[in-house]
């Protein structure tokens, strides 16, 4: 699992939508001299995707707290103490405080909910902050999520960002923490609503405790949060998605940013645990989307009879791989496998808006992270990104951490992004 809790096997389930040490192997070259030799990927055919993150489209309650409570109190040792073993912990600075906060944004649909969100503030005299949002991974569990589980990887993510002066917001996203309703995994409407509408209720929070949060965001995030960087980024930019907050800084790490080819190789099983990451994503989009009628189109029985329940947001990782064949032509029928090999309809047109997230300019610093060890989120999809940029002249860097799979790629990346953070603040 790309978000995993301290009991969970490692890479259980990965991002599919949109999906330690630090040796520096960072490749600050325009970047483009090594994509030819990895970006082997048809691009999708040019097309200007729709808005989706007007603000006068929003209503006007998003973005405001419904609640909050204090989930860690931590001196700057502590901090450290936490990271030892997992990120490097040369960077902490501060003490960190953190709080679990509900909100209110809205869902795919665009209708009201409510979503939670893990906001730390560093224990600094500063009454400005700077701002970053951090945004995670797959997660199927809707506790597992940094604001409910002492354990994520996300949360150290957190801790340590938080730790060098920045306020952090890292969103649970739609249907996961303490929000409502079921997480509709990967929409791009969802996924930037729940992130921008964060930073709204991470501004009134701060504001509420004497401090002020920069305009500027500096966004990250890892697999599935490696695409919803680049939207949330995009709509920062282009779209208008709020009055206050404007685009810093862009630093993806390991994201599947081709979904398409990833789902298809998934529907192949080249990847492991093909069947368990395609379940996640078939069960999930088909109540955003519709990709099937009736269970029994898509899975072999006698999963069909419960597949649909164990992705519910209240099973855990352990729970669904007890129950589920980890190999796609064990879970699927082959009707459903080919159409996710050639996808058509709906599910075409779903996947082109998380095929392009990087096809735009950035008019800010952008860093790509991933680890050539990866063997869930191979290098091609960063390439595949850069690709994307480059055509579109922007700046970016692409930097290889590491021969690391596809957990310890983020944890190789932490330090870098703090680095890359530094640097863009100091130019500004």
């Amino acid at each position: 699992m790309t978000s995993q809790r301290n009991h969970t096997p490692a890479r259980l389930l990965i991002a599919t939508a949109i999906l330690g040490t630090s040796v520096a192997l960072t490749v600050p070259a325009p970047a483009s001299a090594a994509i030819s030799t990895v970006y082997a990927q048809t691009r999708p055919t040019q097309a200007r995707q729709a808005p989706i993150a007007d603000t006068r489209m929003r209503p006007a309650q998003a973005g405001s707290i419904i609640s909050s409570r204090r989930v860690a109190d931590l001196t700057a040792q502590q901090v450290a103490a936490e990271l030892q073993g997992k990120v490097e912990s040369d960077l902490v600075r501060h003490g960190v405080t953190a709080y679990q906060v509900v909100y209110r944004t809205t869902n795919s649909a665009g209708e009201p909910t409510t979503a939670s969100q893990f906001l730390v503030l560093p224990k600094t005299f500063g009454r400005h902050l700077p701002t970053v949002a951090w945004l995670h991974g797959t997660i199927a569990y809707r506790k597992d999520t940094a604001s409910e589980n002492p354990g994520s990887s996300d949360r150290l993510a957190a801790y340590l960002l938080a730790s060098t002066g920045r306020a952090v917001s890292a969103p649970d996203y739609v249907g996961l923490g303490a929000g409502e309703g079921f997480h509709p995994y990967g929409d791009p409407r969802a996924t930037v609503a729940a992130t921008v509408d964060g930073l709204r209720a991470a501004r009134a929070f701060a504001h509420r405790n004497g401090r002020e949060l920069d305009r500027e965001v500096q966004v990250s995030g890892f697999s599935q949060g490696g695409p919803a960087t680049m939207l949330v980024g995009r709509a920062l930019q282009e779209e208008g998605a709020d009055q206050y907050f404007r685009l810093g800084a862009l630093a993806p790490v390991a994201g599947p940013f081709h979904l398409s080819a990833f789902e298809a190789a998934a529907a192949d099983d080249k990847i492991d645990k093909s069947g368990l990451y395609l379940a996640y994503f078939a069960t999930a989009w088909n109540k955003t989307y519709g990709l099937y009628s009736s269970p029994s189109e898509a899975f072999r029985a006698p999963y069909d009879q419960i597949v649909e329940e164990l992705f519910d947001g209240y099973h855990t990782t352990e729970q669904i791989a007890g129950a589920l064949p980890p190999a796609s032509k064990d879970l699927f029928t082959s009707d459903f496998l080919d159409r996710i090999r050639t996808p058509s309809g709906v599910l075409k047109q779903r996947l082109h808006a998380l095929d392009t997230t990087c096809d735009w300019k950035p008019n800010v610093p952008v860093s790509l992270f991933h680890a050539r060890g990866d063997k869930d989120v191979d290098a091609s999809h960063s390439a595949y990104c850069a690709q994307q940029l480059k055509d579109n002249g922007a700046d970016f860097r692409l930097t290889d951490v590491g021969d690391h799979d596809h957990n310890n790629s983020v944890e190789q990346a932490l330090p870098r992004i703090v680095r890359f953070f530094d640097e863009t603040a100091d130019a500004d």
